[in-house]
C-alpha cells in the first residue's frame, strides 16, 4: 500500500538518520519508512510509541527481523505472551513467536472475521505485531478499523446508554474454528473460560480516549440481556464500526511488520487464497491490562 500523497506527517531520528512517516488513510494507519527495527535507540522507541498511539496501526516495509528482534521491539509495548490456546507452532526457542503459514498440506486457519485478538481474555493483548516472511502478491489483505472513531460515529444518546454497560466474550468461537483445521486436537476443551465481561466502551490505558470494545467474532451478547435480545444492537454497533470510511486494507509485502492496537482497532483477514499460495508470518503480542 502506498502512503496517502507520500506526505511526510513527521521526521523521527534513528541513529542520525531520519525515520519518514506517512498517513495511510483519514481513518486509521501510518507508514514509517527509514528505520530498522532491530537497530533502535531510545528516542526512536519513544517516536514510534508516540506515533502508534496517535495513528493506532504502523506499518514498517522492507524488515529483516529475526525472532528474537521481533519478541525484543514488541517488547517496547509490554511483556510479551504466548497465544492461550496454543493452535499453531512456535519459532524454535521462541515460543511466544507465533508461525502462522499457508501451504500445500498445511492450510491457515481463517481469521476472515472482525475481531480484537483474544478479547474474551482476563488481559486481553495490548498490541499484536506481524512480521510477513513470504507472502502471494495481492493475496490475504488484511483491514483495520478505528472503534475511538465508532463510538465517536453514535448519537449523544446510544454513547450514554453504552457507557457501564458490559458485554460479555468468549474464546469459544476460536476453538470451533481450530477443530475445523485439526489444530486444536491436543486442546482440552476445559481450558476453554467461561464468558468474560469487559466494558462496551473502554478507555484507552495511555490515551484516555474513549472507544468501543465489541466485536462480531468474540461477543455473544450483553452481561444483562439474552444473545438473542443482544444482536441487534451488537450489530449495529458492528456496521458503524465496519463502514469503509473507517478502514484502513493493508496489502501484505514480504518484508512488512504490521503493528496494531487491539484496545481501540479490529481486523479482518481477507481469506482470498488456495492452499497452495504461501504464506508464513511470525506474530508476536505484547500483554495488556483487563478493561476499563
Amino acid at each position: 500500500m502506498i502512503a496517502m500523497d507520500l506526505e511526510v506527517i513527521r521526521d523521527m531520528s534513528d541513529n542520525g538518520k531520519t525515520m519518514k512517516l506517512s498517513r495511510l488513510c483519514g481513518a486509521l494507519g501510518a507508514e514509517v519508512r527509514d528505520v530498522d527495527l532491530a537497530r533502535l535507540d531510545e528516542a526512536a522507541s519513544a517516536a514510534i510509541r508516540d506515533a502508534f498511539h496517535e495513528h493506532l496501526v504502523l506499518v514498517f516495509p522492507d524488515q529483516d527481523l529475526a525472532a528474537g528482534a521481533q519478541v525484543a521491539f514488541t517488547e517496547l509495548f509490554g511483556p510479551v505472551e504466548p497465544h492461550p490456546l496454543r493452535t499453531r507452532r512456535t519459532v524454535d526457542g521462541h515460543p511466544a513467536v507465533l508461525i502462522i503459514e499457508n501451504r500445500k498440506g498445511r492450510p491457515g486457519a481463517r481469521n476472515d472475521y472482525w475481531h480484537s485478538d483474544i478479547s474474551h481474555a482476563e488481559r486481553p493483548p495490548a498490541v499484536s505485531v506481524l512480521h510477513a516472511l513470504k507472502v502471494t502478491d495481492g493475496r490475504g489483505d488484511t483491514m483495520f478499523c478505528n472503534m475511538y472513531r465508532a463510538f465517536d460515529a453514535l448519537s449523544d444518546g446510544l454513547r450514554e446508554t453504552l457507557r457501564g454497560r458490559r458485554a460479555l466474550h468468549s474464546g469459544m468461537a476460536t476453538y470451533t474454528r481450530s477443530l475445523e483445521h485439526n489444530d486444536a486436537r491436543t486442546i482440552d476443551p476445559g481450558e476453554v473460560k467461561p464468558p468474560r465481561a469487559h466494558p462496551v466502551v473502554r478507555t484507552h490505558p495511555v490515551t484516555g480516549r474513549p472507544a468501543l470494545f465489541v466485536n462480531p467474532h468474540f461477543t455473544i451478547g450483553f452481561e444483562d440481556m439474552t444473545e438473542d435480545e443482544s444482536r441487534p444492537l451488537l450489530d449495529t454497533l458492528h456496521a458503524v464500526a465496519t463502514r469503509p470510511e473507517n478502514v484502513y486494507r493493508h496489502r501484505w509485502r514480504a518484508g512488512d511488520v504490521v503493528m496494531w492496537d487491539n484496545r481501540c482497532t479490529m481486523h479482518y483477514a481477507v481469506m482470498d487464497y488456495t492452499e497452495d499460495m504461501v504464506r508464513l508470518l511470525h506474530r508476536t503480542t505484547a500483554a495488556g491490562d483487563a478493561p476499563r
